[in-house]
């Protein structure tokens, strides 16, 4: 069951989406569980991942233990994006080319959706 939702507007391209989180993963232990163990997650649903600053280092994401694919989106301090991946799952290790801020973790299919460069506007409801 979401928590929350995040209502991102791509300010680039002016395309809305609207992604459930699960859960905010803003501590150490929710950041090393994140979406491991679940089985899948539906199309419009995430995660967001908020770190106190930016970095490379701590904006690394592992895929082990995971039962299915996602799409990762790192975002830096002013939301734009400055990476994404198609991560794998039971990939050990995957990290940002730029530092981020914040990462949104979400179904596969939402790779397209969002492209390095874009604005996006993060709202929590």
């Amino acid at each position: 069951m979401p928590i929350a939702k995040v209502f991102i507007h791509n300010e680039s391209g002016g395309q809305n989406h609207e992604i459930l989180i699960l859960d905010i993963y803003d501590s150490f232990l929710k950041r090393l569980k994140g979406l491991m163990f679940l089985n899948l997650i539906s199309q419009n649903e995430g995660a967001l991942f908020v770190n106190k600053i930016e970095s490379l280092v701590d904006s690394s994401i592992h895929m082990l233990f995971m039962n299915f694919d996602i799409a990762v989106f790192w975002l830096d301090k002013d939301n734009y994006v400055v990476d994404k991946v198609l991560a794998k799952k039971w990939h050990p290790f995957y990290a940002p080319k730029k530092p981020a801020k914040t990462i949104i973790e979400t179904h596969f299919k939402n790779f397209e959706k969002i492209h390095i460069g874009d604005l996006l506007q993060i709202e929590i409801s």
